[in-house]
């Protein structure tokens, strides 16, 4: 039987028919989620909210900083012809020279305390801080923490000021909305939005600090330094810190601190002007498919421990050398850092609970942390031994005098003339800059990184002769 074109286009329009009815009725039936109904958050809004409810709590950081540095044209001091040029009858050795910059920064409370970097608020002379109303007031360093690049200022205003509120940065996840808002290059209160791109970031900068960073693809830029990253319910979840950047712009990689770490740590700086750290007493390192097959810990997750300190808290719990840790304080121990930072975390004389790997049998003890300062003194008796030296901190007004950033260095205060130290020509009062290339960034790198030289070898150290201000590589011999 055939069928004529006109019954053939009837049926090809009755099917199409009932395909579109079909597919209206199954959107009907199982309707798309929309965005703000999965998150209860109106997207088209969101970001308004965030910026008017948090503008208010972040100000602009104006700093500067007054450093002495060497005059260029001292080599010419002693020539008659240049001094009669320029009219110059007594050269000065060094001048001073002030560098401006900028930051921001999150009020806490309404008494005045204000959370920023380290690298925004460390080394500076002067601080004025300028909340959103326009009002500036100057401000003073309650303390700062190099080792996870944030500080506290506080400031006097008229009355309460109005303060941000935090969240929990670990409830933060991949591929969430979040805003940035700050100052780059200057631009008061400027907004962007963005997505956390990833979580647990290590390794960007100072490999001794203590990082667990936030990553995102908001737009950050100088100046946007301390500024919050916020989710879209307001809250706090991390501080700008650290960009990637070929440019020295925005390029879509950025690095907040995580707001609970930053939490800590201010508080901490509040109470103490410092922050006291707690020590276990181990040496560890990424568990590796390599290192897991030689403890017996097959595809457990967990992080290896490659050293123990001999009457540190660790030995008295009795972790062992190749033991594998899998849980610190109820929760899964991912890497190193993390545990590094959950240990430094803890109050000092608080018992925790540690799973043990050890030959495939899995265990609990429970240790007793300490403080940090115990391990730098045990290090740094160390390091007298090798080097015949012992060290402090560099001053501001060391650092301000010979143009140190962030006050970097270490200053030799005793010297065994016999010492290594003392035979390669080095003075009390000379400041360590480096040790084989790299850079001792406080008192604290410097203690490890002398404390790793090996015996009876031969080190490359940067010096700064106290005296003129000149730097120098000088080759010791380590005891």
């Amino acid at each position: 039987m055939s069928i004529s074109p006109h019954c053939r286009r009837i049926s090809r329009l009755l099917l199409r028919t009932l395909w579109l009815v079909a597919l209206s009725l199954s959107f009907a039936v199982s309707p798309a989620p929309a965005a703000e109904a999965v998150k209860g958050v109106d997207l088209s809004t969101a970001i308004v909210k965030v910026a008017k409810q948090a503008i208010p709590s972040v100000v602009h950081i104006a700093v500067t900083e007054s450093r002495e540095v060497a005059n260029p044209f001292l080599p010419f001091a002693d020539d008659p012809f240049f001094r009669r040029f320029f009219n110059v009858p007594q050269m000065p050795k060094k001048f001073k020279r002030e560098l401006q910059g900028i930051g921001t920064g999150i009020i806490l409370d309404t008494q005045g305390h204000i959370l920023t970097n380290h690298h925004v608020a460390g080394g500076a002379s002067k601080i004025e801080i300028q909340l959103s109303s326009g009002e500036r007031y100057p401000a003073q360093v309650v303390g700062t923490d190099p080792k996870t690049d944030l500080a506290v200022l506080k400031i006097s205003a008229k009355g309460p000021l109005p303060y941000a509120t935090f969240g929990d940065s670990d409830k933060a996840e991949v591929g969430e909305w979040v805003v940035a808002i700050g100052h780059p290059r200057g631009l008061n209160q400027t907004v962007t939005q963005g997505i956390i791109s990833a979580k647990h970031r290590a390794g960007i900068s100072d490999p001794g600090s203590y990082q667990d960073f936030l990553q995102t693809d908001a737009a950050v830029n100088p100046g946007n330094s301390g500024g919050p990253l916020l989710n879209l319910r307001g809250e706090v979840i991390g501080v700008n810190a650290v960009i990637i950047s070929q440019s020295g712009g925005y390029e879509g990689i950025g690095f907040t601190i995580p707001s609970n770490m930053a939490l800590y740590i201010s508080k901490a700086l509040i109470a103490h002007g410092k922050v006291i750290r707690g020590w276990a007493g181990v040496s560890i390192q990424d568990l590796t498919p390599e290192l897991a097959k030689t403890a017996g810990a097959g595809s457990a997750k967990g992080v290896y421990v490659a050293d123990v300190v001999k009457g540190g808290p660790a030995e008295k719990a009795g972790i062992r050398k190749g033991d594998v840790l899998t849980a610190y304080g109820g929760k899964d121990v991912s890497d190193s850092a993390a545990l590094r930072n959950a240990v430094a975390a803890t109050p000092v004389g608080r018992e925790v609970k540690v799973a043990v790997l050890r030959e495939g049998k899995k265990f609990e003890l429970t240790i007793r942390i300490e403080n940090l300062e115990l391990l730098a003194k045990a290090m740094a008796a160390e390091v007298k031994d090798r080097l015949g030296a012992e060290v402090r901190a560099v001053s501001p007004a060391e650092a301000r005098k010979y143009g140190l950033e962030n006050r970097q260095g270490a200053v030799i205060t005793s010297l065994e003339t016999s010492g290594a130290l003392g035979e390669a020509g080095f003075e009390v009062g000379d400041i360590i800059l480096a040790i084989d290339n790299r850079p001792v960034a406080d008192l604290d790198a410097f203690v490890q990184l002398a404390s790793a030289l090996k015996p009876n070898s031969k080190a490359i150290v940067l010096g700064l002769d106290h005296r003129t201000g000149n730097m120098g590589n000088v080759e010791v011999t380590v005891r």
